[in-house]
């Protein structure tokens, strides 16, 4: 076993006898001794391996070998130094990328921070190497690995290494080897992360940036969600994937990209299914998330959807649905007793499910013009719902009024605003069905997506959301652990802030008013006063 003085020696021999290096056999096969020796001897071995491993092909195995074993060694800085040089290796041997690749892939796992830069700068280099090599080692990972932190970094790194790099090492060709090797990572990925992740990784490609590759895209994720497969509401596993999977096709339809086939699926098995999906999830305690996430897909695929069958139906379908959340308003004279004791409405879903009926029904108009009892119970719905919306929203405006950009950044206060754009579009839509007869011209862009939304804003492979707004008034104090809620004055207006249940945005407030006549005129509802008492408003 060679002593740190003898591998120096050694390294003379070999290094001084240049173009005939070659021939020294004997010597380097004495370098390779020194991994059995100590903590100097086995990083000057890993150094002079990587130094004359090229020039004893006969010893490659056996060198390669040990400079895997000193990356396994229990000395941080001999595994870091074997870890950087098993890239040189692979200098004009590019066969053995692969292999490298393999090695380093799992290294992935390593938890110290400066250790695990080692390897990623090792694998970028083997990338500037044979970046299909390196591919093939990595992805062989993905798909093979039982170590779940392994399949991740792996994913990770070469989502970020795609869009650092660029074209010059990810060629048209790499692309279409990435795009190969992700549909079968695809059909096996173990979790909804690892489907998201890979998703991020294809949305890089530049193959995949055009109107072609979104449908390639849109395609793959149409393969994970099954069409064909019935969704079973008690399965929380199959509710959660179809959300999931479905989230990562949205930003990719358009006028040339359809949405036809999952607003079928979502109509033929989930809008007939909500009930049963809320029963089935509630002890899950997150059951009104879910459904309002489910909502908040239908109402963006619907735009989308081109040519439907059974429009009619469709409409009918999620005007249902839009009743139970739109409720008639107390007669006679219950309606003051009735709001004083407060009322409770679910915002948020009207937001969706009154945009996904206004976008179907403008493809079949006759459904409100042609039957008037009907067009006459939505409308009163309509303004009511209208009088709640306009009240509600102009508390919030005096909560915000004269707040900072730096206030308003704030959680609360962004609650307040989003709470404001979803108001105001229901406003905008009940307006726009109030015409005679309804009109479908009105355009809005949803409360939840960010503001360039009308653009698309994916960062890390999902769609930026936010969180369903809230309100709870029978409990003022935070619960531990919980996002901090805004809550409405209880007693300040006409509506009363309302119960939070999970994953829906209720107001509530009481309050006396005037103009309490629910009149069809076009325009009315928006001319009607309301007056209430002023109040503070609170966080919890």
């Amino acid at each position: 076993m060679a002593t740190v003085e003898r591998l120096y020696t050694l390294y003379n021999v070999i290094d001084d006898a240049k173009d005939t290096a070659g021939e020294h056999e004997a010597e380097f096969a004495e370098i390779l001794t020194g991994v059995k020796g100590g903590p100097g001897e086995r990083r000057l071995t890993s150094q002079f391996i990587a130094r004359f491993f090229q020039h004893f092909p006969v010893h490659q195995e056996q060198a390669l070998n040990a400079l895997f074993d000193l990356c396994e060694d229990d000395d941080v800085t001999i595994r870091k130094q074997a870890i950087k040089d098993l890239p040189s290796l692979c200098r004009g041997r590019t066969e053995l990328v692969p292999k490298v690749a393999d090695i380093l892939a799992q290294l992935l796992q390593m938890e110290d921070m400066a250790e695990l830069a080692t390897v990623q700068s090792s694998l970028v280099s083997l990338l500037k190497t044979d970046t299909k090599g390196t591919l093939t080692g990595l992805f062989y990972q993905i798909e093979h690995s039982e170590d779940e932190v392994v399949r991740e970094r792996c994913i990770r790194f070469l989502h970020t290494k795609i869009r650092s790099l660029g074209s010059q090492v990810f060629t048209s060709e790499v692309e279409t080897l990435i795009l190969s090797e992700a549909k079968k990572v695809l059909q096996v990925a173990s979790s909804e992360e690892e489907f998201t992740l890979m998703m991020g990784i294809l949305r890089e490609l530049k193959s995949c940036q055009t109107v072609k590759g979104y449908q390639q895209l849109v395609d793959l994720v149409a393969e994970q969600v099954d069409f064909g497969r019935p969704l079973d509401p008690s399965d929380l596993e199959s509710v959660h994937r179809l959300i999931s999977c479905t989230k990562q096709a949205l930003p990719y339809f358009s006028s040339q990209v359809r949405s036809t086939q999952f607003v079928e699926y979502m109509w033929r098995e989930v809008v007939p299914a909500l009930d049963h999906l809320e029963a089935a999830l509630t002890d899950s305690g997150n059951s009104a998330a879910l459904i309002l996430d489910l909502l908040k897909i239908i109402a963006e695929l619907v735009p989308h959807a081109g040519n439907i069958d059974d429009v009619g139906a469709k409409v009918m379908a999620i005007y249902d649905k839009l009743l139970d959340v739109m409720p008639l308003p107390p007669e006679g004279d219950a309606a003051t007793e009735a709001l004083e004791g407060g009322v409770s409405l679910e915002f948020s879903r009207v937001e969706c499910l009154l945009y996904s009926f206004h976008q179907l029904a403008k493809h079949n108009t006759e459904f409100l013009s042609e039957d008037p009892d009907r067009l006459k119970d939505f409308r009163i719905r309509l303004q009511y719902f209208a009088r709640v919306s306009q009240a509600y929203q102009k508390r919030l405006r005096e909560a915000i009024a004269n707040k900072t950009g730096e206030e308003l950044k704030t959680e609360e206060n962004k609650i307040k605003l989003i709470a404001l754009k979803t108001t105001a579009n229901i406003n905008i839509l009940i307006k726009d069905l109030f015409h005679q007869p309804p009109s479908y011209k009105a355009s809005i862009a949803l409360s939840w997506k960010p503001a360039s939304a009308a653009g698309r804003t994916i960062a890390n492979g999902t769609e930026k959301r936010h969180t369903p707004i809230t309100f709870d008034s029978s409990n003022p104090k935070s619960h531990k652990g919980e996002r901090q809620i805004y809550a409405p004055p209880r007693d300040k207006y006409s509506q009363r802030a309302g119960q939070y249940s999970g994953g829906t945005f209720r107001g509530r407030g009481r309050g006396r008013g005037r103009g309490f006549g629910y009149a069809f005129s076009r325009g009315s509802i928006f001319r009607s006063g309301f007056r209430g008492r002023r109040g503070n408003f609170r966080a919890y």
